[in-house]
């Protein structure tokens, strides 16, 4: 591993020496990242901001949890390498070290399991929408009598998922539930319930976690219940108490989403920065499916429609 490692920074050294030195400017904004994880593609986010004059910050965002703070991020003659400490994956600071050569990314991620896994990033689109959507009618996701026109997350693990009573019914930890379509723009409507201290949570294009979750009666944040998980907060606290049906209703435009939540609207033409912890992929140029959470406890979900621009 330590060699593995040390090929990674003399090559990165031959590279800086041999070539110009980059602006801040060019590394500056949101990436799309692709980790290769044990033979599979694993998505992550990366964004790099100033603060001050010439100091680096950013966030990043591992294939789980939530967007992280970087205190500093040190950039010279094209090399990019920054630690955070460790949130859910392992005890050891994560280390992040790449090449920026003609705007891609491309280099080593020393996790805080102490793995090192090889990356590639792209610019993340900015997904700007030059006019307002003029909605079709609701469309039925879920016709309370079977999962036609769903997927399990792992085709390989039992889909605990079942349809009863007109009710999609989790009631165990374990596969996430995928639509078979996908979708860019749209309006979505979701019913759902939840045992007390149970998790769940809406994936708008299999990126972005609107979360679901016990928080009655606590104050809002990013992780907590209606909120974009880690970017963006509610301004109210607006779920009920575990076991009563509650509502999302979602618009999303681009990267501007919107939540009303048991009908307050809770957020309101915010932009969502990039993927959250738990993506499907970091593709966010493309049209996407929903996704429901179904490996964090039992919930149950009914009345899903879309709506689809005209």
């Amino acid at each position: 591993m330590k060699n593995k490692l040390k090929n990674y920074y003399l090559f990165f050294a031959f590279i800086a020496f041999s070539g110009a030195a980059q602006e801040d400017k060019d590394l500056i904004g949101k990436w799309d990242l692709e980790v290769e994880m044990n033979g599979k593609t694993a998505p992550s986010w990366l964004e790099v901001k100033r603060s001050g004059v010439s100091t680096l910050i950013g966030y990043f965002v591992e294939y789980n949890g939530s967007a992280r703070p970087i205190s500093e991020v040190h950039f010279h003659k094209g090399i990019v390498d920054f630690s955070i400490p460790p949130q859910w994956n392992g005890f050891n600071d994560l280390h992040f070290t790449a090449l920026l050569s003609e705007g891609s990314l491309e280099g080593t991620l020393l996790g805080s399991d102490g793995k090192a896994y090889a990356f590639k990033g792209e610019r993340a689109p900015k997904l700007i929408r030059n006019k307002k959507a003029v909605w079709g009618k609701p469309k039925t996701l879920f016709s309370g009598k079977n999962l036609k026109g769903w997927r399990s997350s792992d085709p390989d693990r039992t889909n605990q998922w079942v349809a009863a009573e007109g009710i999609l019914q989790n009631p165990s930890s374990g596969v996430n539930l995928i639509t078979e379509d996908t979708y860019e723009d749209f309006k979505l409507h979701i019913e759902f319930r939840y045992p007390k201290g149970s998790n769940s949570g809406v994936y708008l294009r299999g990126r972005y976690e609107v979360q679901i979750e016990d928080n009655y009666g606590k104050e809002p944040t990013s992780t907590l219940f209606g909120g974009i998980y880690g970017f963006l907060t509610p301004n109210e606290m607006a779920a009920l108490p575990a076991g009563e049906w509650q509502s999302y209703d979602i618009t999303l435009e681009g990267r501007r989403v919107s939540v009303v939540a048991n009908g307050k609207k809770i957020i309101t033409d915010q932009i969502i920065p990039g993927i959250t912890g738990g993506a499907l992929d970091s593709k966010e140029g493309l049209p996407g499916p929903l996704m429901l959470q179904g490996d964090h406890g039992p919930v149950e979900y009914r009345n899903i429609s879309i709506q689809l621009p005209e």
